[in-house]
């Protein structure tokens, strides 16, 4: 009897063991074939052979779209920055982060179902032709526009510098249509503009100057240096760097423009990628400084990247007491994350999530964004108000009764930056090296303000 019984227990040890083992070889084999490129490359032609060749309208595509397509939900798949690029939008991020493109130079945004000209960009074709805000272009090319989506109909007024593109306009405030052929040009965007949209940059009472950055590209370092020169020979004495609605750009052009306000050799951010590959830390260089300067930056929601590495390295190097710079506003979006850009063969290129960013501090950015020191909310109608106000052609472009709401619009977050560096500015103390701006910020950092 207890032979029998040791017998039992000896088999459902055995055949306890002999499941799990299976279950253990089942697992791997399913982990090693869902990581074998052969095995799945296979059913991945497999299925767009079958694809190809039953498809009720197979005729009406081609193996490039069909492979193309699958690398865009491949993409798409790993997270919401990293995409497959076709040649044609791959030149067109080149486009935007350069600065430059070829163009007629008008603003144009869909209003009443009708493309509509925002405003003409001054010395452009457009501008020197004579198009007004209001305008509504119904023909380009002689091709209506009534159907064309908007990203379409930049596309066709887009194109290489020296070719013609014929615009059908009609003027509604009286009703004449008129042909305008215009010879493309080579449109420059700058990337950092004064309060008024232009690059003249008059400095504020106290000797207050006011700077935005739209985006970071090519030149973003370039012009804030030449606009740091202007509000520098005016005699500039504290400044409002606007970061607000600035989705970032390029990672050299944040460090460049950080390293303005700091000493040489100190970090400005570090980018760390998947476990086991080196970090790699970008850190100031030389050049003319503005360490002392009384900085504001604003921030808001649409801050994001390149914007929040720079409110980021800022804030963490006042804390240190190596510059003076209070960051102002709302949360900012909190997108951290590195995109490389991976050009391939047929021109197309891969936008690729390779790292994430970290401030001199360590702080993570990513899905966390950047805490501001002061908080000034504003609601949406308010930025948007305040958008159509600055924008060029935007207050042509609306009815007498929108125009005098927007007219009046505030700017509760410029107004308080304004009323801060002013009372920075005559406070003895904040000029004072024998105590640290370090100490100053935090006794106004962390509050809250409502307008």
């Amino acid at each position: 009897m207890k032979r029998r019984l040791l017998f039992g227990i000896l088999f459902a040890a055995l055949a306890v063991n002999l499941l799990v083992g299976t279950q253990v070889f089942l697992r791997a084999s399913q982990a090693a074939e869902a990581d074998d490129p052969y095995s799945n490359l296979k059913l991945f032609t497999t299925v767009m052979e079958r694809v190809r060749t039953e498809y009720v309208d197979g005729r009406k595509i081609s193996y490039r779209e069909l492979v193309h397509s699958a690398l865009k939900g491949m993409l798409n798949t790993l997270d919401p920055h990293s995409e497959f690029m076709d040649a044609p939008k791959y030149q067109e991020l080149k486009h935007d982060t350069s600065g430059e493109f070829g163009g007629v130079g008008i603003v144009v945004s869909m209003k009443n179902d009708y493309l509509t000209v925002v405003s003409p960009m001054e010395d452009t074709p457009g501008f020197k032709a004579g198009i007004l805000s209001g305008d509504r272009i119904i023909k380009i090319e002689n091709r209506a526009t009534d159907k064309v989506s908007l990203p379409d109909a930049v596309k066709l007024l887009r194109g290489e510098p020296g070719t013609d593109v014929t615009l059908t306009i009609l003027r509604p405030s009286n009703g004449q249509v008129k042909d305008y052929k215009l010879t493309r040009a080579a449109i420059k965007v700058d990337t950092v503009k004064d309060l008024g949209g232009h690059r003249d940059f008059p400095l504020a009472e106290r000797r207050i100057g006011y700077v935005r950055m739209t985006q970071f590209g090519e030149r973003t370092s370039e012009e804030f240096g030449d606009a740091l020169k202007k509000l520098k020979e005016k005699g500039m004495k504290a400044l409002v760097v606007d970061l607000r609605g600035n989705p970032g750009g390029l990672l050299d052009q944040a460090v460049e423009v950080c390293e303005r306000f700091l000493p040489r050799g100190e970090l400005v951010v570090t980018t760390e990628g998947r476990e086991g590959k080196p970090k790699s830390e970008f850190r100031a260089r030389g050049g003319e400084k503005f360490a002392n300067l009384p900085v504001v930056v604003l921030v808001n929601g649409g801050s994001a990247s390149a914007s929040e590495i720079v409110s980021g390295c800022l804030q963490d190097s006042t804390a240190r007491g190596l510059c003076r710079v209070i960051i102002l506003g709302e949360q900012t979006f909190g997108k951290g994350s590195v995109q490389s850009i991976l050009q391939l063969q047929d021109g197309s290129a891969l936008r690729l999530t390779t790292a994430k960013y970290y401030t001199p501090s360590h702080k993570v950015i990513h899905e966390r964004g950047i805490t501001q020191d002061i908080v000034v909310p504003m609601s949406d109608e308010d930025e948007q108000n305040l958008y159509l106000k600055r924008a060029p052609g935007g207050l042509e472009s609306l009815e007498p009764k929108e125009r005098d709401r927007v007219m009046s619009a505030r700017d509760v977050q410029l107004e308080r930056a304004m009323d801060l560096l002013g009372g920075l500015s005559v406070y003895q103390g904040f000029k004072s090296d024998a105590d640290p701006v370090g100490k100053k910020v935090s006794r106004v950092a962390r509050t809250s303000e409502q307008p």
